[in-house]
């Protein structure tokens, strides 16, 4: 494995070969289901690794940032819907991406879009809230929903295109059985949303997206696509919930030894709430922000659960490790961490190292 030696700063591994896999694997399983494959690419934020997916025939994509979508646009892609909830101040820039793409929003207040014209048009979807209580419309409230669904309808600026949930409340699931079951809540609420407002809306489409239900799923009954993002990466949230193996997590943190405190069982790395982000998993009654694995010539190797990363500062990374590692490591060594959240790890990094020695941009 090409790194630098010794680091002189945390470096985020990407296994370009898992990662592919994993593309691979949910391009196969959209296209056995007859769904659209909308990936989320807040996960990656990369012209490189988007370019992977477009090899494997993607061709619509999920942002979750108007400067996200320019710069995908930038790259070529041009069906793109941003998941993050239309407001008034986002006008301009929707409607200059609109004027070039197919371009999609969401909506999940009914006065976003009070005063609001386009000169292109938009398409829109409504988000409904199927249980994780973020944001979007209570599916109970079918008078406002037929009365906002006939506003947009009526308008000639705009399509409403369809009904978008992320059920977001299956990272707290337990296993596959706990997972299915989200999704099969998800799915049966959004057709049963669908038929009562079909009579002023017309045709709807149905847009759902969460890596644990779209890992665990062969079919997608009623769904017309889907949008999982953190599959092209996982990390140990996903794992710990059964959506994916230890195998499949195919980015990690290469961090250096600062110091080492036996007295404490402890050792202090470079890699801090700046690198990792603060994203907490517990483990065995314990809060943990990443866990170690084994450095191999390949990249990496099995989970070494018992080295820890306990606590985060700025820069500083506190990691709870067993006497005969603390015993073993040398200031300058390097420990490799799988992310609780790769997401914002990613997104804090800025930029990836593949294991061949590739250094890989991302926007910003």
């Amino acid at each position: 494995m090409p790194l630098p030696s010794p680091l002189s700063e945390p470096v985020l591994l990407l296994d370009e070969t898992r990662a592919r896999r994993n593309l691979q694997r949910m391009a196969e399983r959209a296209t056995a289901a007859g769904v659209r494959l909308r990936p989320h690419f807040k996960t990656h934020q990369s012209h490189a690794v988007g370019r992977w997916c477009r090899g494997l025939g993607v061709e619509a994509i999920t942002v979750s940032s108007l400067a996200m979508a320019e710069y995908f646009a930038a790259d070529g892609w041009r069906d793109i819907t941003l998941a993050f909830p239309f407001h008034p101040g986002m006008r301009d820039r929707v409607e200059a991406l609109a004027g070039r793409i197919a371009f999609g929003i969401v909506l999940a207040d009914p006065l976003a879009l009070d005063g609001v014209r386009f000169s292109a048009r938009v398409d829109v979807w409504l988000k409904i809230d199927v249980g994780s209580h973020r944001t979007g419309f209570a599916p109970e409230d079918i008078d406002g929903l037929r009365a906002l669904a006939a506003t947009l309808t009526g308008r000639n600026d705009i399509r409403l295109r369809g009904l978008l949930a992320h059920a977001g409340h299956s990272y707290d699931a337990r296993g596959v059985g706990e997972i299915a079951a989200v999704r099969n809540d998800t799915l049966a609420l959004l057709g049963r949303l669908r038929e009562e407002l079909a009579a002023v809306s017309g045709p709807l489409e149905l847009s759902v997206g969460d890596t644990p239900t779209c890992s665990t799923a062969d079919a997608f009954p009623g769904v017309d696509e889907i949008r999982p993002g953190n599959y092209v990466f996982y990390d140990l949230s996903q794992w710990r919930i059964g959506a994916c193996g230890v195998e499949d997590i195919a980015v990690a943190m290469a961090c250096p030894v600062a110091a080492r405190h036996p007295a404490r069982g402890e050792l202090v790395v470079h890699g801090g709430a700046v690198h990792f982000s603060k994203d907490v998993m517990q483990l065995d009654g314990q809060r943990i922000f990443g866990l170690a694995v084994e450095a191999t010539p390949e990249g990496w190797g099995a989970l070494r659960p018992d080295i820890r990363l306990v606590g985060l500062s700025q820069e500083h990374g506190i990691v709870a490790a067993p006497a005969d590692v603390i015993a073993r490591v040398r200031p300058g060594d390097t420990l490799l961490f799988l992310p609780v959240h790769s997401c914002l790890t990613a997104d804090a990094m800025g930029r990836y190292l593949t294991l061949t020695g590739e250094s890989v941009g991302m926007m910003g």
